[in-house]
């Protein structure tokens, strides 16, 4: 851990423990007593705007129900009158089906004269009367008798009702009464129909009709305007059991598609009201059902009207509650000021150190226990420097001595090997190849031994896995090939040396030793996310996942004598320099190689970096 995150952690901790102190101590002085005190002021303000918001719900849940039970009110009234409007009708049917048509025979004469005579007096709520039987062949109609020539009553729904439930009566949606032509202005009169279904006398047989009422819409149609008056925010509709609206103050733009209802689930709402969000907006939906239809009155008020009655009352309790906390403020502020300014300086003493100033002056004074704070403060601070250096200096140490240690465990077996290579060539006569062995071995150690230098550039360290790989292919009679591939814009960056040729070796001993035609090559590139990669890959022997899981770890059974400084010696050597985001990967699989990655950073070669690198070393000239 850095020295300032250390010690910043340190000083979190000793604020918190002050605070405690300062808030769990029954001993508290004045300035523990501002503390109380500003703790009451908030306690009381909290106090006062609970209950200001108590109150201003508790209005605002009264003028809710005010106005669910208006809505009510006005429901119920409308379905009084439109109830006894359906019941007249309903009264008429009854009177002409039992009163007229049920004695009359019709093979005989019609009913038309009666049915005058009930039209003319309830002419102003009906449009028309007709009478059919079970083939929808008009018998007689008032006040025309003339259909229309293309007018099938059959398909229409209010005569197929009829027909299908006798025992009913049947009221449909409004439409235009497009029936009779005798007067042209019936053809677009807007009508409910109540159609029934009656048993007729023809010739003394018993023949089914159907009896039909035109009611006239317009009579709806002004009762639900009185209701609805001039405003669009708050309405009343009408629909029947099944959510089809019957009126609707909206209806035209409802049609055009310009505005939604939620009409077919108000239809399933029991009576009573029901909060509802529909289209984004909060409403209270109130539902009348009429008797015998089954028609809904569904009352739609936005809930956002029922706290328009309360801006007054709101205002007021906005202007007190903030009239109170501006008194309070400024009465805290003059108070708390005096009393937490010492407060105040020592913490801005310890965003100082938090913040890594050099040398931060620690405020010492104001009450005795802040002035004891800031000493033991001090003296912490000072004390945790020294350990800090202490400490540093110890992982540096530290880690030196390891890098040592590993830079150390290079095995001597390629060299005996070597030298014993070169030594044979001598006695066999072959001194150009011994000669070539021995420069190639003294670049490869003049590499190795750098000067004492762990951090070289990629090119030396290409130049000497290439010194390495020359004797190799001598001493291997060029059993096998070597490729190297190393991008330009690499060779001048850092790397831990001795990390390529470990890996060669394993290439060579483990991979292609024993094959005629062996294959390495080596790549090095900069890849897009700015980081270094360089690739030993080779077309040898390979292994398992067992081998792989176990091969840069402390376990021996992956482990193989031989190696050189090791793969497990090349990570740590590249984690301990560059991070632990740095390091080798491997792939492999049996019979087709093994490919292995060395991940670096690409830093640049200079006496800054080199110095950074080495822990203060300086650079060779």
């Amino acid at each position: 851990m850095h020295a300032k995150d250390f010690f910043g952690e340190k000083v979190k901790k000793i604020r918190l423990d002050w605070m405690l102190t300062r808030f769990m101590n029954p001993k508290a002085s004045r300035s523990i007593q501002v503390t109380v005190s500003v703790s009451f002021t908030i306690v009381a303000l909290v106090c006062m705007l609970a209950m200001g918001a108590s109150l201003y719900q508790r209005f605002a849940m009264r003028s809710d129900k005010m106005l669910t039970e208006g809505a009510r009110q006005t429901l119920d009234g409308i379905v009084i009158n439109l109830e006894d409007y359906l019941r007249s009708m309903r009264r008429m049917s009854d009177a002409i089906y039992y009163n007229v048509v049920k004695d009359q025979d019709i093979s005989k004469e019609t009913p038309v004269a009666q049915m005058n005579l009930l039209y003319e007096a309830h002419k102003d709520y009906l449009i028309s009367l007709a009478l059919y039987n079970s083939e929808g062949e008009l018998i007689c109609a008032s006040p025309v008798g003339v259909e229309k020539s293309d007018v099938d009553v059959t398909t229409q729904s209010w005569f197929s009702n009829a027909i299908k439930k006798p025992e009913n009566l049947h009221f449909s949606q409004p439409h235009v009464q497009n029936i009779f032509v005798d007067d042209p202005a019936y053809r677009y009169y807007w009508v409910t129909s109540l159609s029934r279904a009656v048993e007729l006398n023809n010739g003394g047989a018993p023949q089914m009709g159907v009896l039909l009422i035109d009611m006239n819409y317009a009579v709806i149609e002004d009762m639900m305007k009185a209701m609805n008056g001039n405003t669009s925010e708050q309405y009343v509709y009408l629909c029947d059991r099944n959510g089809s609206i019957i009126y609707h103050p909206m209806l035209m733009q409802i049609s055009a598609g310009l505005i939604t209802e939620n009409n077919t689930q108000a239809a399933t709402y029991d009576d009573g009201s029901h909060r509802e969000l529909f289209n984004g907006e909060d409403r209270i939906v109130t539902v009348a059902t009429m008797s015998y239809t089954g028609w809904k009155l569904v009352s739609v008020i936005p809930a956002g009207n029922t706290y328009r009655g309360l801006k007054d009352i709101r205002y007021f309790v906005v202007m007190i509650i903030s009239i109170t906390l501006l008194a309070m403020l400024i009465l805290n502020r003059f108070v708390a000021e005096r009393v937490t300014s010492p407060i105040i300086r020592l913490n801005d003493s310890i965003k100082d150190i938090e913040m890594g100033k050099a040398n931060p002056e620690v405020y010492i004074g104001g009450p005795a226990e802040i002035e004891h704070l800031g000493k033991t403060l001090r003296s912490s601070y000072d004390q945790i420097g020294r350990l800090m250096k202490d400490m540093v200096a110890s992982q540096e140490e530290k880690r030196k001595s390891e890098l040592d240690a590993l830079q150390s465990q290079i095995n001597p077996h390629f060299l005996y090997n070597t030298l014993d290579s070169i030594v044979w060539m001598i006695e066999g006569g072959k001194n150009d190849e011994a000669v070539y062995m021995i420069t190639q071995l003294a670049s490869l150690f003049r590499v190795a031994l750098s000067g004492g230098k762990t951090i070289i550039t990629i090119e030396d360290e290409m130049r000497h896995a290439g010194n390495y790989m020359n004797i190799q292919k001598v001493r291997f009679k060029d059993a096998f090939t070597v490729d190297f591939e190393i991008d330009e814009r690499i060779k001048k960056l850092c790397t831990v040396k001795l990390i390529v040729q470990p890996i060669l070796e394993n290439a060579v001993y483990y991979g292609v030793k024993g094959m005629e035609d062996g294959e390495i090559s080596v790549k090095g590139v900069l890849a897009d996310d700015g980081d270094v990669y360089i690739t030993v890959t080779d077309n040898g022997y390979g292994m398992n996942e067992e081998q792989l899981e176990f091969l840069l770890t402390d376990n021996t059974r992956a482990r193989k004598k031989g190696s050189g400084v090791g793969l497990i010696n090349v990570q740590r050597r590249i984690k301990l320099r560059f991070g632990e985001q740095y390091g080798l990967k491997i792939e492999s699989e049996p019979d087709e190689g093994t490919n292995v990655t060395i991940h670096l950073p690409a830093i640049e070669y200079n006496e800054e970096n080199f110095k950074r690198l080495e822990g203060g070393k300086e650079q060779d000239a």
